[in-house]
């Protein structure tokens, strides 16, 4: 189960792959994307972060930070970044605190299988850290655009 819409949003301080650290209640956006995906370079995460860095520039005009969260280390972050020439911010939460906060962090099936580990799932806050919308069971294809088109839909 996801936190609600209209809530404040859980702060967090967490490692980019560079070592800085990204603080949420320090940002100063006007808006923030908070995106959790389950795993660096893995597909369905590559698309999604792509995507996002794709129309990063679009997201930047219009006041809007972008935060991709998923367990892994920094250098699994730096890897992935380089490897697929991402610009969004994409912070290490390798103890899943965050994840868990946010109730992203669950138990999972794949192929029978059971097992621990983060839902795609995207929160849109505001400059207030309040969150406006929030976008569970994600598909990584074109969701980066769906955010866009919500937050042009704000102004």
């Amino acid at each position: 189960m996801v936190l609600k819409e209209g809530k404040k949003a859980p702060d967090f301080a967490l490692n980019d792959w560079k070592g800085d650290v990204f603080k949420l209640y320090d940002s100063t956006s006007n808006y923030t994307i908070v995106y959790f995906y389950p795993k660096d370079s893995t597909p369905g995460c590559t698309i999604e972060a792509n995507e996002f860095s794709g129309v990063l520039s679009e997201f930047k005009k219009l006041g809007v930070a972008v935060i991709g969260i998923s367990g892994g280390d920094e250098k699994s972050k730096k890897k992935f970044c380089e490897k697929n020439e991402l610009h969004v911010t994409l912070l290490s939460d390798q103890e899943f605190k965050v994840c868990n906060n946010y109730k992203v962090y669950g138990e999972k099936k794949f192929m029978g299988r059971k097992y621990q580990g983060i839902f795609r799932v995207t929160y849109v806050l505001d400059n207030d850290k309040k969150i406006l919308k929030i976008y569970d069971n994600v598909s990584a294809t074109g969701h980066a655009q769906e955010v866009l088109d919500y937050i042009k839909g704000l102004s």
